[in-house]
């Protein structure tokens, strides 16, 4: 099969990042962590609707009741799709220039998100979960949080440091929340950029975004081989997670900034949201609890 790889929205994102496909409402929502917004997108009519927020917004993730629940940079907040409002749920506690940044739920609803520097010279993140409104402090010493997924049988994490050029994977106890035995699962080759974003599909297999390596690339975390890639036209690749109907739809962010303006003229859709459509499916959403 040829993989179509197509630009479905020219947006203009700093740093578009954390796509999540709501399978209740078929849209894809997404955010823009530098222009402060979180975005909705319906493939089928092509309505699109920007929340204006007024802090940088790491993560978003849909919650059973119907809210959503954002990570923003101070901290993690509910926010009502239908007033716009938001109401304070945890601090972290960090201070700036630290932040949230990329943020899933897991397969009992609770919500981990972590931390980073903007300065980008200091592991002085952390990487949170949410559970209950309460925070609690899984890993200390983070550079630069981002990436998470769970295999389907709820056994193991993967996590993504992106001063670190690799992805972790951790035993994962569904019952406590707990993470232990972290070890390295995939090496990103040197020259392929940095591994940003992440998701699983159906298969166990990762997908991970190279921030500065033009490509979104799938890996098998039980052999470390890397198994597809998909170049992209644009070099910061942030995310993707499946969407569609049929789950079988990889949406994909990218970022103008990490560009300066003779990078950018070369790269007309920096910032789009791109989509391919695949033979495998991806796994429905997990929602806050």
């Amino acid at each position: 099969m040829e993989l179509l790889l197509e630009c479905v929205l020219e947006g203009q994102d700093q740093l578009g990042e954390g796509p999540v496909w709501d399978e209740r409402l078929q849209e894809l929502f997404r955010v823009d962590i530098e222009g402060c917004k979180l975005h909705r997108y319906r493939p089928s009519d092509g309505r699109q609707v920007a929340y204006q927020l007024d802090q940088k917004v790491g993560a978003a993730v849909p919650a059973e009741d119907g809210s959503w629940i954002l990570a923003l940079a101070d901290g993690f907040y509910r926010f009502d799709l239908e007033t716009g409002t938001t109401t304070l749920i945890a601090h972290t506690k960090e201070e700036s220039p630290n932040r949230l940044n990329d943020g899933k739920c897991d397969p009992n609803g609770r919500f981990w998100a972590g931390t980073m520097s903007s300065k980008w010279n200091q592991r002085s993140g952390h990487l949170y979960v949410l559970e209950d409104g309460k925070l609690s402090t899984l890993l200390s010493e983070v550079g630069c949080s981002n990436g998470l997924a769970w295999n389907e049988d709820g056994t193991v994490m993967y996590y993504i440091d992106t001063f670190d050029n690799f992805v972790y994977a951790f035993d994962y106890d569904a019952a406590t929340g707990q993470i232990s035995n972290r070890r390295t699962v995939i090496t990103i080759p040197e020259g392929e950029g940095s591994p940003d974003g992440m998701c699983i599909d159906s298969e166990g297999m990762l997908w991970v975004g190279h921030w500065n390596g033009w490509q979104i690339s799938r890996w098998n975390p039980l052999t470390g081989k890397k198994l597809a890639s998909i170049p992209l036209p644009v070099s910061n690749v942030t995310s993707c997670a499946f969407g569609g109907e049929n789950l079988d739809e990889l949406f994909i962010t990218t970022a103008r900034i990490g560009n300066d303006e003779l990078q950018l003229s070369k790269q007309p859709l920096a910032g789009a949201l791109f989509r391919v459509k695949l033979e495998v499916k991806g796994l429905p959403v997990q929602r806050a609890k």
